[in-house]
């Protein structure tokens, strides 16, 4: 059994700042904790910098000051290989993840490509499907599957690649209420640390009990999700809006 006290956190963001090469300031210093296996939401208005915080945690952007270490592995070109198995990053449009002919050869892409092959191959591919309830599906052709579906197959070209965390953009974007709440069920399921950027609030409240609020580049609130999500003055500074007659307050939420 793991112990959490030596057990190093699966992500530390430590003083992440990053200015794009048109002199953009986007990041102004961001400290971030994440213990393996919390569920957190990062919420913030567009431009407050939450995509260009994702794309520093497996290196395709490179700190202009400070650090990032995933599993208590710093993030750099050496190790980029190890790290981008380490953070799976589902993207908010399942399309851009899924080009193989089949479902099957779509999630098998990912642990083929890092030298995994036979009888380990089909097991890691068969395993990643049944956490998404996509077996059935292994031999169907992508684009002939629903949005949702596809939603879930691209989770598990993710999953296939066994990562320390699970990166999901705007992960109930398009989904029809039966596949946002069969997506939920997934997803609290996984044994797995999920960082979801999402304007979704209500989705945020379900799934993850702690947030964290970007805005301006710095974090601006870390916190349980409801007690963000219900302090009016945090969400009116931030440009959050909770849906019409949605109240946070109302609603019970699972530990896990």
């Amino acid at each position: 059994m793991t112990d959490p006290a030596t057990t190093p956190p699966s992500l530390q963001v430590a003083g992440l700042a990053y200015a794009y090469p048109d002199g953009h300031q986007a990041l102004f210093g961001v400290d971030l904790t994440v213990a393996r296996g919390e569920r957190v939401a990062l919420l913030g208005p567009n431009g407050a910098g939450k995509t260009t915080l994702v794309l520093h945690l497996n290196g395709i952007l490179t700190a202009g000051a400070g650090t990032v270490t995933v599993a208590g592995l710093p993030v750099a070109k050496a190790r980029l290989a190890e790290i981008r198995r380490r953070v799976g990053i589902v993207f908010q449009d399942p399309d851009d993840q899924l080009f193989m002919p089949t479902v099957r050869e779509d999630v098998a892409f990912g642990p083929a490509a890092a030298g995994l092959r036979g009888p380990e191959l089909e097991e890691r591919v068969r395993r990643a499907l049944e956490r998404v309830g996509m077996a059935e599906f292994a031999d169907r052709p992508p684009h002939h599957l629903s949005f949702g579906q596809r939603r879930r197959v691209a989770v598990a070209t993710v999953l296939a690649m066994e990562p320390e965390i699970l990166v999901l953009d705007e992960p109930s974007s398009n989904l029809d209420p039966a596949s946002r709440r069969e997506l939920a069920d997934i997803l609290r399921s996984l044994e797995v640390t999920v960082l979801m950027v999402t304007h979704d609030l209500p989705y945020a409240l379900e799934l993850c009990p702690r947030s964290v609020v970007l805005s301006g580049g710095v974090i601006a609130a870390d916190g349980g999700t409801q007690e963000l999500l219900c302090d009016e003055e945090l969400m009116r500074e931030h440009r959050l809006e909770l849906p019409f007659g949605f109240d946070p307050r109302s609603v019970t939420v699972p530990v896990r």
